[in-house]
């Protein structure tokens, strides 16, 4: 159980944060910017479940705590030491990955095959749900190059990459099952 009694702690003063494993590192670090970031996609997920109802709120609320999850497997560093550690770090397992892809394929039965690419946009929900898929493909991209310096949990990289995908299906359903989708109209506003 987590105990948060006081949120300043002053030991990252100097730029340097703990890990899970209490290895102290620079906050620039890419374990550091690749946890960061599956945190900043759980903000964005949190202002799309603003405007979420139903199953796609409840799906949303299953994310964001998978997202926690994510980001405490990132955090903790070197999977064969753990053993070492006076706890066991919390790992994502493809079971994770696995119902993400059985949400996407779900969804996707309601949903005609686009012949076009479509905008970020159309209803509230979409265009969150839109963002959210942009700043998790980024948090993939930096975990995939923590990944080559560094040991990551194959689990965590598959689940970032089905979870934008399922962000970029369930945008459609937030667009009435795709039919409110803002296409793409390639060279639109080109003169001449």
């Amino acid at each position: 159980m987590v105990v948060l009694s006081k949120i300043y702690t002053r030991t990252g003063d100097k730029g340097e944060t703990a890990l899970g494993n209490g290895a102290r590192v620079p906050k620039f670090s890419h374990r550091v910017g690749a946890y960061g970031t599956v945190d900043e996609t759980n903000a964005t997920v949190g202002l799309a479940r603003l405007h979420a109802t139903g199953d796609l709120d409840a799906a949303l609320a299953r994310i964001s705590n998978d997202l926690f999850d994510l980001g405490a497997d990132l955090c903790t560093p070197d999977r064969d030491k753990d053993a070492d550690l006076p706890y066991t770090p919390l790992r994502m397992i493809d079971a994770q990955v696995d119902r993400l892809e059985r949400e996407i394929d779900a969804m996707n039965t309601k949903l005609t095959p686009l012949r076009s690419f479509i905008l970020p946009g159309g209803s509230a929900l979409a265009a969150h749900l839109h963002l959210c898929r942009t700043v998790c493909r980024r948090a993939e991209r930096l975990v995939v190059e923590l990944a080559a310096e560094e040991d990551v949990n194959p689990a965590a990289v598959k689940y970032l990459n089905r979870l934008s995908d399922w962000f970029f299906v369930a945008g459609r359903i937030a667009n009435d099952d795709g039919k409110a989708d803002v296409l793409w109209v390639p060279g639109l506003t080109r003169e001449g």
